[in-house]
């Protein structure tokens, strides 16, 4: 899951758009009847896997929790992933304990999250306060609502290129992440670093999970972030699903440019993820971990690997993740960009990937 991400890019004219998107929903007033409607698909799970949503894949509606609760019931949907410290009315115990027993009703299991807890990486902020208080703020929250895990994340790919690289941040995270290992362990919630924004490949996070103490830290796996670290999503599965706690899951379009390539995300089912593998390998390394879309769609970033100066940031990768990246990057073609930031556009998306992990991928519980 990428938090925080700004998906920028020149929009197609409307038409365009409406004809590309295929995007039922054309306008935000139609968006509250279109879910409340939507057809509730009873497909036979045959893979055991959870199925849910990150209220990132809506960002631009900016629903508080209660009524993302409700989507989520409507969707039924197994899981639901909180991960901003902003999407609840306050932090107050009895308003969070009432969305825990509204979750409870609806059958839904929340995970909290929030953005950086690396005091020296660029996205950080005090918000929240120091690392140590924003995470023992969010062990807090988790554990009120009912959350096993709290989802954070170290930054993202321009920490790599800060003096003493990516390992400076690593290390930094692991120590902010050791101030509150007893106050994890005794709220019984595991704090789940995410793969983030192309911060750190499946090998590093998995170093940092193990530098911590993998009794109290695990991780939120992200497919599409993978592709943003030069990685197959497969591949970052391998290595980084028997350390999985979370996730936050969307597809992936990778293609070669003059300059090295570039990476679009999509609606699971419009890019080159594998998604038939990749759900059998995830229910075997990842067994009860829901499967939380986290859609960002309608924009691409380049990845300018032909220069020399772009592997100074990733000084083992070439050896060890870059050609299964390059094989994706060989079979893709390029993806417009467009309606990134539309409020109809990630309902369609969102709705279209459900549908996909629950038609194709025989997810779900419900």
């Amino acid at each position: 899951m990428t938090n925080n991400a700004n998906p920028s890019s020149t929009a197609m004219p409307r038409r365009q758009f409406i004809a590309a998107s295929g995007a039922a929903i054309c306008s935000l007033s139609n968006i509250e009847s279109a879910w409340a409607n939507s057809e509730k698909l009873q497909t036979e799970s045959k893979r055991e896997i959870p199925l849910g949503f990150d209220n990132f894949s809506l960002r631009a509606l900016k629903w508080k929790a209660g009524k993302l609760l409700d989507f989520a019931g409507k969707q039924n949907v197994d899981s639901l992933l909180l991960s901003d410290l902003d999407v609840y009315e306050n932090h107050d115990k009895s308003y969070l304990r009432d969305l825990a027993t509204k979750s409870s009703d609806l059958g839904i299991v929340i995970h909290a999250g929030t953005g950086s807890i690396c005091p020296s990486a660029a996205r950080f902020n005090e918000t929240w306060g120091s690392a140590e208080e924003h995470l023992r703020l969010g062990i807090r929250i988790a554990s009120e609502i009912g959350s096993p895990v709290f989802r954070c994340y170290l930054g993202g790919e321009k920490d790599r290129r800060t003096d003493g690289g990516i390992q400076k941040h690593i290390d930094r995270t692991v120590a902010e992440l050791k101030k509150v290992k007893s106050a994890a362990i005794d709220a019984n919630v595991k704090i789940a670093v995410e793969n983030h924004a192309g911060d750190m490949q499946a090998r590093e996070l998995v170093g940092l999970i193990e530098a911590a103490g993998p009794e109290f830290v695990g991780a939120t796996i992200d497919s599409g972030n993978a592709t943003w670290a030069l990685e197959d999503p497969i591949g970052n599965l391998k290595i980084l699903g028997p350390h999985a706690v979370s996730s936050g899951m969307r597809d992936s379009t990778v293609w070669l440019t003059d300059t090295g390539a570039r990476v679009a995300w999509n609606a699971v089912g419009d890019g080159l993820v594998d998604w038939a593998q990749y759900s059998d390998l995830f229910a075997s390394l990842c067994p009860g971990i829901p499967f939380q879309l986290e859609i960002i769609s309608g924009f691409n970033k380049p990845f300018d690997f032909k220069s020399d100066e772009f592997w100074s940031a990733y000084p083992d990768a070439r050896a060890v993740d870059y050609e299964a990246f390059l094989r994706l990057a060989k079979r893709g073609k390029a993806v417009a960009a467009g309606g990134a930031n539309e409020p109809e556009f990630q309902m369609q998306q969102l709705l279209k990937s459900l549908k996909y992990c629950r038609e194709v991928l025989k997810m779900g519980s419900k």
